[in-house]
């Protein structure tokens, strides 16, 4: 059994929530959502948010906007759309049910 592997696994199947609730808190872009991510342990490399922040984009769930930076280039400010507000309160729910129905599981009950 290889762990790490299931470890990325799992991980993958929350990115998109958990990127969500980082840009429920506030526009960010990519380089503070990778910090964030990091800083928790959550460790995503550019070449994986990219592709989840198109995604999300393309269903709605997310826009953006470009900002001058006195420190290069332009950035890409990523925002939750009010669809992906509602998205989220559904993931909220979907969280809480999962992290029950594993408890469960756990306690053998």
């Amino acid at each position: 059994m290889n762990v790490d592997n299931m470890q990325a696994q799992m991980r993958k199947g929350i990115l998109e929530y958990c990127l969500l609730l980082i840009l429920s808190r506030q526009d960010a872009y990519a380089s503070e959502i990778i910090l964030e991510l990091k800083n928790a342990r959550m460790i995503v490399v550019e070449g994986t948010l990219y592709p989840i922040l198109t995604r999300l984009k393309n269903q709605g769930l997310l826009s953006y906007r470009w900002e001058e930076s006195s420190q290069g280039p332009p950035r890409k400010y990523y925002t939750i759309t009010p669809r992906g507000k509602e998205a989220l309160a559904l993931l909220d729910v979907v969280w809480e049910e999962l992290i029950g129905q594993i408890s469960a599981i756990r306690n053998g009950q």
